[in-house]
């Protein structure tokens, strides 16, 4: 079986696949500065003002990327939820109500399963954006914002089956997505409240969420003698200790500094003989990336959070991993 492909037009296939669509995505963005422009603007003001959340439907491939966009809107700040036109005709149609907004895909236009959600729209005025390559088309001729894209065909003229139109679609519910992002100010905050879990999520925290305060942020005097500025930093496994002097971080003790610089004679004196001074510091609202930016390329473990010079607490490389930040 494996014999019927054959590399070489394998590969051209492939390639003339992924340029035909790359020429209709390029297409597709001069649309925007035209014809397009107009009702693309009319359909992210309709989803920005949609007090209740935006349903996004369509039949078959369609259904697909209609699912990709709500997922999308979703997690860029939109609520957003897929309501399948078949079931809708079913019951799901009492999902949606007069505060919502309507995202309708069809290649066509003429999707019969669409029928009863757009008149169930129609009857609560729920404002209709829709999707499609026909600009007669009956999605077209019922959409508040018709988004009308230009027709490039599909990768096979022999089975042509969607392709170039479902990857257009997934580019311009993208674009959507990211103008109303864009426009209400959605931040790398907002992106991590609602994406906690995995490394992503980890990695857009703040570094007040992972820091260590309190008893285990060992601040000491610098006057503190040698003996007792080794019992402060045994207190807790960091490794280290801050040296603070009217109430600015001045310095760090670290194991290493220790290691060096711990003599017999080291005992008479005290912590501001041991300590790093100007020790590299971080905001405690920077994001976690950022310190592990920094002790990365300082070759550090260790980094002392600080507000206006005064340290607000401490985090080390292993609560980043242990958090599953990379």
């Amino acid at each position: 079986m494996n014999d019927i492909v054959k590399p070489d037009a394998a590969i051209a296939a492939g390639q003339e696949t992924i340029r035909a669509e790359a020429r209709a995505l390029e297409q597709l963005a001069g649309a925007l500065g035209n014809g397009l422009s107009e009702p693309f603007v009319h359909a992210a003001r309709l989803l920005a003002g949609a007090k209740g959340r935006v349903i996004i439907s369509g039949m078959g491939k369609s259904g697909h990327i209609a699912r990709k966009i709500a997922a999308t809107l979703a997690s860029t700040g939109t609520p957003a939820q897929f309501v399948h036109p078949a079931e809708a005709s079913h019951g799901d149609l009492g999902m949606i109500v007069e505060q919502d907004c309507l995202l309708a895909i069809s290649r066509s236009g003429e999707t019969a399963e669409l029928s009863d959600l757009l008149y169930h729209c129609h009857r609560l005025s729920v404002p209709i954006i829709g999707m499609t390559f026909k600009s007669s088309s009956t999605l077209a001729r019922a959409s508040t914002a018709a988004l009308v894209m230009p027709d490039c065909g599909e990768a096979s003229e022999e089975a042509p089956a969607p392709t170039i139109s479902t990857t257009m679609c997934l580019a311009l519910g993208d674009a959507l997505a990211v103008a109303l992002l864009k426009a209400r100010g959605f931040n790398k905050d907002h992106f991590g409240a609602i994406h906690p879990g995995g490394k992503l999520g980890a990695a857009l925290k703040r570094v007040r969420d992972l820091m260590r305060v309190g008893e285990h942020d060992p601040l000491i005097a610098p006057d503190l003698s040698v003996p007792d500025t080794l019992k402060a930093m045994s207190r807790d496994s960091l490794g280290a200790a801050g040296v603070v002097e009217h109430g600015k971080l001045i310095g760090i003790i670290t194991d290493g500094d220790l290691r060096r610089r711990l003599t017999p004679e080291m005992f008479a004196r005290d912590a501001r003989a041991l300590m790093t001074p100007n020790p590299l510091t971080i905001a405690a609202d920077a994001p976690v990336a950022d310190a592990i930016a920094i002790m990365n390329a300082k070759r550090i473990t260790i980094l002392f959070a600080v507000e206006e010079g005064r340290p607000v607490g401490v985090v080390h490389m292993h609560d980043l991993l242990a958090a599953g930040v990379r």
